[in-house]
């Protein structure tokens, strides 16, 4: 009878606390519905995420479409604002440190001039009976170091533009700068300024009288100066498979009448006029190039042509013989640095071409692919008419050269270089010069 009496009350004991076990699982299920939508929510949030991300880091490591020419870029949009749309930039240049220790027999070339600082056979000292050059004398500069801009254009048709500036830090010297007592400043000098249209070009740059892949390796600026044609100046010019043309700056080169100091005239009315023929393969290259020029002094007027061989003959993968002959009327400023002139006055100002001819033959041998050699000789010579001239200018100047070069990385180069040089006059006096003179260079 008691449990009778209890029953009643259990069973509604346990419905009120299942009431309440049930109201909190129901509680509970809501909130983990509420807890796995929000999870959802923010994983799709985080994949959205990643994708974006993925995207950007794809754009920005994938490699850029290849151009329509084929050649490597440093970048694939406009550096300058107002370039045309798909120019790109570039640069370079090289860094060259020299030391020369010089022994001249005849007199010293003048402190600071360009003669201490490469090899320059026109200022090799020539004196009378006695004369002495004294102790070896010592220089150091970094003067050739150089640096250059470029862009470039192609155009959805296929025409191409260029425009290019060089400048090194020869120009101007201690004498007008600086000096070697405490800053050896020196001046920017303009190398290259032009810009090319397909086959055009215009600026100035090299002479296309010079044929620059024939030049030699050097420790000097140049190395065979005496017999190189080395010209740069201002020209239009045209370029069409192996031929070249162009028109040129003018400038004539006078010897006074009895000698003297040379110098130049401006009176020019025509351009001087080139051509050129090259051809190249495995075996190396072969051109030959022609020059047409007018002179003029004032009111007087004579015209000359030169002519120009020159080349590189490959010998197996570890030799090369390069090589120039220059033979010409008024080839003066073009040759060796204007060692001669381009025309002589008479006593009553008529000016005649002067006639002048110059060759240099250099032999190349890699010892290995990081150190090499090279052997050069190099010579100029001019018909002075000594009744116009007088026995005190320049008749001939040649020089040897030998130098090793060693590269311990790729495009750095550690050289040194022996120079014997020799300049004679019209009365047989000569002065001699013999130097050493070491580089190193980096070029980027």
């Amino acid at each position: 009878m008691a449990l009778a009496l209890l029953a009643p009350g259990v069973a509604l004991a346990q419905t009120a606390k299942e009431r309440e076990l049930e109201a909190r699982v129901a509680q509970l299920e809501r909130m983990v519905e509420q807890l796995l939508a929000q999870q959802e929510q923010t994983s799709a949030t985080v994949a959205d995420t990643r994708a974006d991300v993925a995207e950007v880091r794809t754009a920005q490591t994938a490699a850029p479409a290849a151009p329509a020419d084929g050649k490597p870029r440093i970048q694939t949009s406009p550096i300058m604002p107002s370039a045309n749309a798909g120019t790109t930039f570039s640069y370079g240049g090289m860094i060259k440190f020299d030391t020369l220790v010089t022994d001249t027999s005849d007199g010293r070339i003048a402190d600071g001039g360009a003669g201490r600082m490469f090899y320059l056979p026109a200022t090799i000292p020539v004196g009378g009976p006695g004369a002495d050059g004294g102790d070896p004398y010592f220089d150091t500069h970094a003067a050739f170091s150089r640096f250059w801009l470029s862009a470039d254009h192609v155009t959805d048709g296929g025409d191409k533009f260029k425009a290019l500036i060089e400048v090194d830090m020869f120009g101007g010297g201690s004498a007008n700068l600086g000096n070697e007592e405490s800053t050896n400043t020196h001046g920017v000098t303009v190398r290259h300024a032009y810009v090319s249209w397909n086959e055009w070009l215009a600026g100035q740059t090299w002479s296309n009288f010079m044929d620059v892949a024939a030049l030699p390796e050097a420790v000097d600026f140049v190395g065979p100066t005496d017999g190189t044609i080395f010209v740069r100046q201002a020209q239009l010019r045209y370029t069409k498979g192996p031929w070249s043309f162009s028109i040129e700056n003018p400038e004539t080169t006078v010897m006074p009448f009895g000698g003297g100091t040379k110098f130049r005239s401006g009176d020019n009315s025509l351009p001087d006029v080139t051509a050129r023929w090259t051809t190249k393969g495995d075996w190396g290259h072969f051109a030959v190039a022609g020059l047409l020029r007018q002179y003029k002094l004032a009111d007087e007027t004579d015209t000359g042509a030169s002519v120009s061989v020159s080349g590189r003959f490959n010998i197996g993968t570890s030799d090369d013989i390069r090589y120039a002959v220059n033979v010409g009327q008024g080839i003066g400023r073009y040759l060796a640095f204007g060692l001669g002139t381009d025309v002589l006055a008479d006593a009553n100002g008529d000016i005649h071409a002067l006639d002048g001819y110059g060759a240099f033959v250099a032999w190349r041998h890699a010892f290995t692919p990081k150190l090499r050699s090279n052997l050069m000789y190099s010579r100029a010579e001019f018909d002075n008419d000594r009744a116009l001239t007088g026995f005190g200018v320049t008749e001939m100047a040649h020089s040897f050269h030998a130098n090793l070069i060693y590269s311990p990385f790729p495009k750095l180069d550690v050289g040194a270089e022996v120079i014997f040089g020799q300049r004679f006059l019209e009365d047989d006096r000569e002065g001699d010069l013999t130097r050493v003179q070491t580089h190193v260079k980096y070029t980027f």
